[in-house]
């Protein structure tokens, strides 16, 4: 009987308490990329696992709006110089990295002419502006980072809005304006066909957010009663991801998945996601999830024919132990790095770094690449199996044909060389 008066442990504060670590969120980040990642290596029965990248929409709103509010309540200001600071460290490392490697593999199995193709993909990314360029007939390597983008858009965005609302006297009104956007957003996405704009995915941060400027009234919720809600929570998840296909449509079906996940972080399920191993590779999400669409798709697209199972299975050990790596040696070191912690001005300074190193490589590349020359004609020659200067099928990695691709996260990592339209549009 007293077990429905037990109070959990607290949630991250919107007065400006210290925010506990969550073991549920990390678990909750590992649900979302195994689901990505096995959608993406062609696991039967998992077509909709792209969904876990709604889920990574309401997490990170989640968070980023918790560390908003406690550093609100701490000074009763919000430093966008000292938040952009942060962002930069989290994201930028891997995401260069990633980007470089991406590219210096495309040119080197894939030819001249796809990389030259792949190069203006990476320019794009690095400026975090490849949801206005990338479409789905692009195929491109670095298509994934869509969804980055439209995080770094809301980063952008939302910290200074709500630094103009405290400017202008009107904190209280935080959460009705935030309301409102997410409305906006949500009717938006269901009017329109656009699936890799920040208006339409804007809505599914908004809700994290909104959950945040209520956490501290999270924790009034009945510990059975909470339990109950992260158990319906993360099944919601899983139906979905069972359920949906590339048919589904991406317009209001993404309010199943977010809705889980915003049960999940209210009911605080630690019992079920907060056990070590999810723990252990929630923290490896961020670069997991960056690293495996590349390697499949470079792969499929280098071997010209449908990868078998055990290849597949090989090519996401080989992404997993990439992030293993890239997290140990460089995202975890500069994210906790005192100096840098420090100075925001060295922060800014390394990001600018970090967003000019992708870019001067793409400039290099194509710079010497032979295909720059007209008289050259270098081909598409993939170093592999696939027929040179013929585009590849759609199915080579995944060995199943794509269906209608109303999200960037929906295809199968399979990458013809197609031409580009002649103006990049947002639509599916």
């Amino acid at each position: 009987m007293t077990e429905t008066t037990t109070r959990r442990p607290a949630a991250p504060a919107a007065a400006g308490a210290p925010i506990r670590f969550r073991p549920d969120v990390e678990g909750l980040r590992a649900v979302a990329v195994v689901l990505v990642v096995l959608c993406h290596a062609g696991v039967p029965g998992l077509a909709g696992g792209y969904v876990g990248v709604d889920v990574f929409f309401v997490v990170s709103g989640f968070l980023l709006t918790a560390l908003m509010l406690r550093e609100i309540g701490r000074t009763g200001d919000l430093s966008l110089i000292g938040f952009y600071a942060r962002r930069a460290r989290r994201l930028l490392p891997a995401a260069a990295v990633v980007l470089v490697a991406t590219l210096l593999a495309g040119y080197h199995w894939l030819g001249y002419r796809r990389g030259d193709e792949i190069a203006e993909d990476v320019v794009w990314s690095a400026l975090f502006a490849g949801n206005f360029h990338l479409t789905a007939d692009g195929f491109s390597p670095v298509q994934h980072f869509w969804s980055l983008a439209v995080l770094a858009q809301f980063s952008l965005v939302w910290p200074a809005a709500v630094v103009v609302l405290l400017w202008l006297g009107f904190r209280w009104a935080i959460g009705w304006w935030l309301a409102a956007a997410v409305v906006a957003s949500l009717a938006y996405t269901i009017l329109s066909s656009g699936s890799f704009s920040p208006a339409t995915r804007g809505w599914e941060l908004g809700v994290g957010s909104l959950l945040a400027l209520v956490a501290t009234r999270l924790d009034r919720i009945p510990s059975r009663v909470a339990t109950a809600m992260a158990g319906t929570g993360l099944a919601l998840i899983v139906v979905a991801a069972l359920s949906f296909d590339a048919a589904t449509p991406s317009k209001y079906a993404a309010v199943l998945p977010v809705l889980g996940a915003v049960l999940v972080l209210a009911g605080r399920g630690d019992s079920v996601l907060g056990r070590k191993p999810l723990v252990a590779l929630g923290r490896l999400s961020y670069s997991f999830g960056l690293w495996h669409w590349p390697v499949l798709v470079i792969a499929g697209q280098a071997y010209g024919g449908p990868l078998p199972a055990p290849s597949r299975a090989l090519l996401v050990a080989a992404a997993l132990g990439l992030a293993v790596i890239t997290y140990v040696c460089l995202e975890n070191p500069i994210r906790r790095s005192a100096h840098l912690r420090r100075s925001y001005v060295l922060s800014l300074s390394l990001a600018a770094w970090l967003i000019v190193a992708p870019l001067a490589v793409a400039r290099w590349q194509t710079s010497t690449s032979p295909a720059a020359d007209p008289r050259n004609g270098a081909e598409y020659r993939p170093r592999l199996g696939a027929l040179h200067g013929r585009p590849l099928d759609s199915s080579h990695v995944t060995g199943r044909a794509a269906g209608r691709d109303h999200q960037l996260h929906d295809r199968d990592p399979a990458a013809p060389a197609r031409a580009r339209p002649a103006r990049p549009t947002d639509q599916p």
